[in-house]
């Protein structure tokens, strides 16, 4: 149960951490970013639906 929070905890400061980078203006870094939150997100989404938590 602790790791579906964990991971969405983590999804979340990536997606900050992107938009972050994406006002400084590292719109590399910030596609990075992105990517990383939305497969925290999405790890901690479908272990929640299966039961998990």
């Amino acid at each position: 149960m602790r790791h579906v929070y964990i991971r969405g905890i983590m999804g979340l400061i990536w997606l900050a951490a992107a938009m972050i980078s994406g006002v400084s203006g590292n719109l590399q870094m910030s596609g990075l970013y992105i990517i990383m939150g939305g497969v925290f997100l999405y790890s901690a989404y479908t272990t929640w639906k299966k039961g998990g938590m």
